[in-house]
């Protein structure tokens, strides 16, 4: 059982699209609310616990997680009693969930015991994190080599597979609440560097209303400033690009004690000095 990327042969020359498992498969989502999918309907476990577990389980796909890790993200620093006959029942009841949802015939041989820990054994394809994270190396690797318009592609078919904050229905202890964000994280990257190649690309001018807004819903980011300045800049609104400039130093300033970074106050300074040329 495994996604496939189709339009991926290995070598970037393609743009990917993501089309989804193949029916009949099992897919995991992870970059939303947690979904155990299987011809487009979710069988994932509705206990709170279970629920836990089985995320625990996808970060590590086809390789053992340990117990250890299991019962910090389960109980942090209190756990029960008797936490590993607990723990325990929790996978029992995980197995006869796959089995009766037909997920797997045989749900001892999908979640397996292993010292020292357990084994959930898909495929890392099947979880949509992995295919978030080829999609993104793909992107990069096109926009290295001056592909804009591909690793735009690569970079939007990436952050579709994104419906809401990483395992939005999970309550989520210190282990995935770490992993969540470096979730957030990675996505925030994807988002810098798609646009980082539209406007490679001579999209400057489609991009100054998302910006805008982008901007707005994080006056602190830096990075996202900077983009807004170029396509500013590059859309003959120099005298707009510079405001934006002033208007984070100010803040920056006000909150943080704090002045922009060197790249802002280089892109600042070529401004001033003669503007960056209107397409």
């Amino acid at each position: 059982m495994h996604t496939e990327i189709a339009g991926w042969d290995g070598t970037g020359s393609t743009a990917p699209q993501y089309d989804g498992p193949a029916p009949g498969t099992v897919s995991f989502t992870l970059l939303g609310p947690l979904e155990v999918l299987k011809n487009g309907q979710d069988f994932a476990p509705t206990a709170p616990k279970m629920l836990q577990l089985l995320a625990m389980l996808l970060l590590r796909p086809g390789r053992i997680v340990q117990i250890d890790s299991i019962i910090q993200e389960l109980w942090a620093n209190e756990p029960p009693r008797s936490v590993r006959t607990t723990m325990q029942t929790y996978v029992y009841q995980l197995r006869k969930c796959i089995e009766q949802n037909g997920l797997a015939p045989d749900g001892d041989a999908l979640l397996v015991t292993r010292t020292p820990g357990y084994v959930f054994r898909v495929e890392p394809a099947q979880v949509d994190v992995f295919t978030f994270n080829r999609l993104c190396e793909l992107g990069r690797r096109s926009l290295d080599a001056g592909r804009y318009a591909e690793a735009a592609q690569s970079f939007r078919s990436a952050l579709s597979l994104w419906s809401g904050p990483p395992m939005a229905n999970v309550s989520c202890g210190p282990v995935l609440s770490a992993y969540a964000v470096e979730l957030q994280e990675r996505r925030r990257n994807a988002q810098h560097l798609r646009i980082q190649a539209e406007i490679e690309g001579g999209m400057h001018r489609d991009l100054i209303g998302e910006l805008r807004s982008l901007v707005t819903a994080n006056p602190l980011d830096e990075g996202l400033h900077g983009q807004l300045m170029r396509v500013l800049g590059r859309s003959g609104r120099r005298s707009d690009a510079m405001a934006t400039y002033r208007a984070l130093r100010a803040r920056l300033n006000s909150e943080l004690g704090v002045d922009p970074c060197d790249e802002l106050q280089s892109l600042h300074h070529d401004l001033l000095s003669a503007g960056e040329p209107a397409a």
